[in-house]
């Protein structure tokens, strides 16, 4: 999520021949390669190792991360197709979704890479396509905020709880539905403000996001670490 919205700044500049969900799709890996090699992260993947995570490595998260291109692509091709945020839309990127949290567990040999970032990041993208004139962090959480209540039906019907939704209804933490249906708070409240206030304090690009990061890590009931370590 954050380093889509610093790719966001660059959309304008970079025009080229794509389409405009190819570019979005673009953005969305490169966003995903970009925080994989951001380094160092406490216990986290990083350049340096692979941190808390006994079934990961960055080769593996850059591997995961190609793989969702075609995914990417046709979620912001479906926003574009259908041009409105309704329920449609909704049920339409939840099925491009699961399909490439398939194509991803293929390339990786059944271990989740990125699964919640499909579905962030999928939103974002989506919400990019729909009005790529408007692509400020709170216009883009907006709508992916609104598309993110309406409720999918298929989902409902044929997918399993997940680790980070059943850590929490344990907890009590906010998950990373209730994240996207606020609006991804932790990233526009917390995240990209503390990332322009490092860029403007001279930290350097590779500080700067990792004091993003740090901000949000401090903030932040993460279900991930809830689940692996209580």
């Amino acid at each position: 999520m954050r380093a889509l919205n610093v790719a966001f700044d660059a959309f304008d500049a970079a025009p080229g021949s794509a389409s405009l969900a190819e570019r979005l799709a673009d953005l969305a890996v490169d966003a995903l390669i970009d925080e994989a090699d951001l380094s160092p992260k406490p216990a986290l993947v990083d350049r340096r190792s692979s941190g808390a995570h006994t079934d990961l490595h960055l080769g593996l998260m850059h591997a995961s991360a190609l793989s969702l291109w075609p995914a990417f692509k046709q979620m912001a091709d479906a926003a574009v197709a259908i041009g409105e945020i309704n329920p449609l839309l909704r049920e339409t990127i939840g099925r491009l979704g699961r399909e490439g949290e398939a194509a991803m567990m293929r390339t990786t040999n059944g271990v989740n890479t990125h699964r919640g970032a499909i579905w962030a990041l999928g939103l974002l993208v989506t919400a990019a396509a729909l009005n790529p004139d408007d692509l400020s962090p709170e216009g883009l959480s907006r709508r992916a905020g609104q598309l993110a209540l309406i409720e999918d039906r298929h989902q409902t019907a044929n997918r399993s709880q997940s680790h980070g939704q059943a850590v929490a209804q344990k907890y009590g933490a906010m998950g990373a539905r209730e994240q996207a249906q606020t609006g991804f708070p932790a990233v526009t409240q917390t995240g990209l403000p503390q990332l322009l206030r490092s860029r403007a304090a001279g930290h350097g690009e590779q500080n700067a996001r990792l004091d993003a990061l740090l901000a949000i890590m401090t903030t932040l009931s993460d279900t991930c670490v809830l689940y692996r370590a209580g």
